[in-house]
């Protein structure tokens, strides 16, 4: 017959699988400080032993990092999606840029569908509690905060997609977007049409989502990304144009 003796699992491994299902699912995020021993220990119902048994083998897999005199941290582990000389082969040509929001409105596009599908009532919670907030920086008009939120409205709608995959690689390429890797997310939030447009587009995203419309979800995904796939280029168009006038203004004044 095809089975074995049970064997009594070690508690340390309990927490160790704990913690990994807790980094897999995105609910731990990168550079996040867990908490103190003392506090986790009590919180996981284990032995301060265990705990350190188990910390020890998520450190050892590159999962956790612990730094002296602050605690012990989730890895900063995505970044390792690209290498350092891809990195800064991505910032130094415009066509990665739009790659890369051809690339987003795809699969946002298919997260978005999946949210409105698959979300829970608590996801879509959160997703509507962000644009709450995007409609209070608007009135501010504080483009650095309607940036990090536009970031943040996005990443919410891939968690609720409820795939890992798409989560820890979407994570990945937000996390270049921040480091303006890709293009400085400000500059779509300078002017006030855009910034209003802008908003309207994520009011249309989330009302499909909270009314469980997968294809209209995917729709105004894909609209809004085409239209800021549009205005960069038409930034990118103006910039150039500034400078051949600031070349020809300078010729002028030679021969004058």
């Amino acid at each position: 017959m095809p089975f074995q003796e049970i064997a009594p699992e070690k508690l340390s491994h309990a927490v160790v699988r704990q913690i990994e299902r807790l980094i897999l699912q995105g609910v731990l995020r990168p550079g996040e400080r867990l908490p103190s021993e003392r506090e986790l220990s009590e919180r996981l119902g284990v032995s301060r032993p265990s705990l350190r048994e188990a910390v020890a083998e998520l450190q050892e897999s590159g999962l956790l990092t612990a730094k002296a005199g602050a605690g012990v941290f989730v890895a900063e582990v995505l970044g390792s999606a690209f290498s350092p000389a891809l990195i800064r082969l991505f910032g130094a040509h415009d066509e990665a840029v739009f790659d890369y929001l051809d690339f987003r409105r795809d699969m946002e596009g298919l997260a978005a569908e999946r949210a409105a599908r698959l979300g829970s009532d608590t996801d879509l919670a959160v997703i509507a509690a962000i644009l709450a907030r995007m409609e209070t920086a608007h009135q501010k008009r504080n483009p650095e905060d309607e940036a990090a939120l536009d970031v943040e409205f996005h990443m919410a709608i891939v968690e609720a997609s409820h795939n890992v995959i798409m989560l820890h690689m979407m994570r990945s390429m937000f996390e270049l977007l921040r480091e303006g890797v890709f293009y400085n997310r400000q500059i779509m939030f300078r002017q006030k049409n855009t910034r209003s447009l802008l908003l309207d587009q994520h009011r249309e995203i989330n009302a499909a989502i909270q009314a469980r419309a997968p294809e209209a979800a995917r729709r105004a995904v894909e609209a809004h990304m085409s239209f800021v796939r549009a205005a960069l280029t038409e930034d990118r168009r103006a910039r150039q144009n500034e400078e051949v006038a600031r070349l020809r203004l300078a010729h002028e004044a030679e021969r004058g």
